[in-house]
């Protein structure tokens, strides 16, 4: 009887040690697997992340969230008040006269 007892004992080693196997196995591979997703879920949250910022960054360049453009001053013809006028020149006498219009001769003073 007593090799029926070792029988039995040794089985049960080679169980127990079966199981440890079995279990350290599932424990790696879970491991693998939870690394691997968590490189594949930072990879997603990047692009995610990168396609919102371009989303937003082309919204507010090109689409409908670009402000209206707002008119630049520039100088104006217009005289401010400050501005003295410019004299306009006197009519030269050499000049003709616009069509139409009579000329006027220059009167000289009579010599006495």
């Amino acid at each position: 009887m007593a090799t029926g007892s070792k029988d039995r004992a040794s089985r049960a080693e080679r169980e127990r040690a079966r199981l440890y196997q079995a279990r350290q196995s599932f424990h790696e591979g879970q491991q693998r697997r939870r690394r691997r997703d968590d490189l594949i879920a930072g990879v997603a949250g990047g692009l995610l992340i990168a396609g919102i910022v371009a989303a937003q960054t082309a919204y507010f360049t090109v689409g409908p969230g670009v402000p209206a453009p707002v008119p630049s001053p520039s100088q104006t013809s217009v005289p401010s008040p400050t501005d003295e006028p410019t004299p306009s020149p006197a009519p030269d006498e050499t000049t003709p006269a616009p069509s139409g219009e009579p000329t006027a001769e220059p009167s000289e003073p009579a010599e006495q």
